[in-house]
């Protein structure tokens, strides 16, 4: 158990120093005064203090998050360093850097992922003899041909099969428009009943054919780490919405307890599997943070958005109370899901 909470720690610790670099290093490239630059929460466990700069980096006891303080972050203080007196477009990318950071590290990851292979799964569709017939497919009583390239379901583009694997899995309880490229052709089958089946408790479409194969190249490599790690973005974006709609109850979400967990699983898979996962949270705390949500970056940046319409900034002691409200709410869904995860060990 023990090695697992230092795998998790490894993990978590990694992911926010890259994102707290993120909002570092633009904070120091716009001059902005940092007061500290924390790995984790709660009580301080090593501080130093830098003489130069009076930075305060330090680990703290909950690795649950970090946090880089910024001088003027909450409030409107009278310095040249703050950041409450810089241009609304370098307070912009101060608090955008931060997730981008989590994306970059989480491509780059993907990209050594798929470097182990010599070849990708492609959008094309794959009659292999004697291993995937595709008469066997909803697809071919549609009209479906070998080498097909699936280019688009249901008005959204594919561009990896990742992409159409996860939209017939969550979507294809539902007829689907599935378009193809056919010798330069675009052709529409419309409204394809794939088969079901039950997963866990939920109604899934079944992808009941094979994709075709493609050689690795440079060119490839750089393509589908980067478009399979923009892949999981849909995957994080419809995982919230059917959370918000109630597709998925409260159980299905795991906080720090159940993540280690799975990061346990993944290193028993080995290191493929635990690049993925990589990959996967690092796109999902991108995401989670650029959502519109006060206290998050992605609701400081909606402030910031106002200020640059309007042309003057929101009362600062205004935003502060909001942010203030928002991270209370954090705290304690964070709390639940701490106790759900506990409850699912027991």
């Amino acid at each position: 158990m023990v090695w697992k909470i230092l795998l998790a720690l490894l993990f978590f610790g990694f992911m926010i120093l890259a994102h707290e670099f993120g909002h570092f290093i633009t904070a120091r490239t716009f001059k902005v005064g940092v007061n500290e630059f924390s790995i984790g929460m709660g009580p301080k466990l090593i501080s130093k203090k830098s003489k130069k700069s009076g930075t305060v980096y330090s680990i703290r006891a909950l690795p649950i998050g970090g946090f880089v303080s910024l001088v003027g972050e909450d409030e409107d203080v009278d310095s040249e360093n703050s950041l409450s007196k810089k241009p609304w477009w370098q307070r912009f990318i101060v608090l955008f850097a931060g997730s981008f950071m989590n994306i970059v590290t989480a491509v780059v990851a993907m990209f050594i992922l798929l470097s182990s292979s010599p070849y990708y799964p492609s959008t094309y569709i794959a009659d292999v003899e004697g291993y995937s017939s595709l008469s066997d497919s909803v697809l071919y009583e549609y009209g479906a041909q070998d080498m097909d390239k699936i280019i688009e379901i249901d008005g959204e583009k594919m561009n990896v099969w990742q992409d159409i694997s996860y939209k017939i899995m969550s979507d294809g309880t539902k007829p689907l428009d599935v378009v193809v490229l056919r010798d330069g052709e675009e052709i529409t089958f419309e409204d394809v009943q794939f088969k079901t089946e039950i997963v866990e408790g939920l109604n899934c479409g079944v992808v009941d054919f094979l994709p075709r194969y493609i050689k690795r190249s440079f060119k490839s490599l750089v393509s589908q780490a980067f478009y399979q790690s923009f892949s999981t973005v849909k995957m994080i974006y419809s995982s919230l919405i059917d959370l918000l709609t109630g597709k998925y109850g409260l159980e299905a979400v795991s906080g720090p307890v159940g993540t280690v967990e799975v990061i346990a699983e993944s290193a028993s898979m080995g290191i493929q599997a635990l690049l993925y996962l990589f990959v996967f949270i690092s796109m999902n705390l991108a995401v989670v943070n650029l959502m519109p949500f006060p206290a998050l970056d992605g609701g400081r940046i909606v402030f910031v958005i106002i200020e640059a319409i309007r042309g003057k900034p929101i009362n600062p002691k205004y935003e502060g109370i909001v942010h203030a409200v928002g991270m209370v709410i954090l705290l304690l869904f964070m709390a639940v899901i701490v106790i759900s995860d506990v409850l699912k060990l027991i």
